[in-house]
């Protein structure tokens, strides 16, 4: 507890140093881009003698959101990248992580009328660090069930594009082969992730795929960020094998470096389980954000 508080004392002292700095502003108008970042912490205390119950804890969050789309003519690129992780201290219990999201897409277009485009991507998931499932023990300590690359997984997908803002997009993807990792062996002795037995990656040539993404300032100092990802192979045509994946982020800025943001996740993976798995997070802290030009 007392090098998590350091930490975190530490990170408070340099952040307004490090955000008080003025970025240069591009002088080509073809990009748009944002950037944001954030500190979180939640923390409660409770003395040995407090007769209504309750732990002692302190939580740490952070995030990063960065976006740069470039548009010229017929010709787009779009490039989004997302970072969530989070720690979490019990008074009596280890460190323990709250969430952690490693995101990236980048996607090229050409457009054939004012809305629509033709496109191709790359889509990157992930997470940083290792996932333990706390109530199952195995020899001894908890249960490993994810970490970096286990799973990961790589998308490519050309299609159709609907974008007639530069906030909104709607793609559709007939063709989206994805490669699923599981490179960790102790991953891989308690979670499959739909990886045959004795591979360490799963390859789906034949799939489909459908993204919605959605960023955008809905009220003054407050910006909502929507990702939405549907998968499905078409060797296992039907609506239960559909791959659902969906991400939120709504922010918003009391003044110029103090925030509250709200973010959750939703997945639906019956590689993963046969339940919906949702998680979510709730804090205040330090942020700072950057927008850069928007498209003549």
């Amino acid at each position: 507890m007392k090098h998590f508080l350091l930490l975190f004392a530490f990170l408070l002292l340099v952040s307004p140093v490090v955000l008080a700095q003025e970025a240069a502003v591009p002088a080509d108008t073809t990009w748009r881009r944002s950037f944001s970042s954030g500190l979180n912490v939640n923390q409660a205390a409770f003395s040995d003698n407090w007769k209504a119950g309750g732990v002692s804890s302190i939580a740490l969050n952070t995030f990063l959101n960065a976006r740069a789309q470039y548009k010229k003519g017929p010709h787009s690129w779009d490039n989004d990248f997302q970072l969530q992780y989070g720690l979490l201290k019990n008074k009596g219990e280890g460190m323990r992580k709250s969430q952690d999201r490693l995101y990236f897409d980048s996607k090229y277009g050409r457009s054939f009328s004012t809305d629509w485009n033709i496109f191709a991507s790359l889509n990157f998931l992930s997470q940083l660090a290792q996932g333990f499932e706390y109530d199952a023990k195995e020899n001894g300590g908890d249960r490993l069930i994810s970490s970096f690359l286990s799973p990961g997984f790589l998308t490519l997908a050309v299609g159709a594009e609907y974008k007639p803002t530069p906030n909104f997009s709607l793609r559709l993807s007939p063709l989206a082969p994805r490669l699923t990792f599981l490179i960790d062996d102790k991953v891989a002795q308690n979670e499959r992730y739909g990886v045959p037995e004795g591979d360490v990656v799963r390859t789906e040539l034949l799939a489909a795929m459908v993204q919605a993404d959605y960023d955008k300032e809905i009220a003054t100092n407050m910006r909502l960020k929507l990702n939405y990802m549907a998968f499905l192979n078409y060797k296992r045509f039907a609506f239960k094998n559909v791959d659902h994946r969906l991400n939120l982020s709504l922010t918003a800025k009391v003044n110029k470096y103090i925030n509250v943001s709200l973010m959750g996740n939703a997945l639906y993976d019956r590689d993963q389980d046969g339940d919906v798995q949702y998680s979510q997070s709730l804090g205040l802290g330090v942020m700072y954000t950057l927008q850069g030009f928007t498209v003549n």
